[in-house]
């Protein structure tokens, strides 16, 4: 009884990539630094969590030689989404400080 095994396919391979959706500074205003930093923040972070999905999955998989490179993708992508709560609250601060003035 012969049995054969199909390899199993990444995640990141079966979902659309992001090159073929829309452009999101297509959508915002021409001259939107804040809009341009900010979505540059969230594709830092989507880039940083596809890396450990990978890396993750490379290991599993056994395909990883070095497993220190898991550990890296993961401080990475904590960096990242630290940073960008970090940029969220500044941001949201501003915010609220300049609602507060008065005309």
């Amino acid at each position: 009884m012969s049995m054969e095994f199909q390899r199993i396919a990444p995640l990141w391979e079966a979902l659309p990539s992001r090159e073929a959706q829309p452009a999101a500074k297509g959508q915002a205003a021409e001259g939107s630094v804040f809009a341009d930093v900010f979505q540059a923040l969230v594709d830092n972070v989507r880039e940083a969590e596809d890396g450990v999905a990978k890396t993750e999955y490379l290991l599993s998989t056994g395909q990883l030689d070095n497993p220190a490179t898991l550990s890296m993708a993961l401080y990475k992508a904590e960096v990242a989404t630290q940073l960008f709560v970090q940029v969220r609250e500044k941001a949201l601060n501003a915010y609220n400080e300049l609602s507060r003035i008065s005309l």
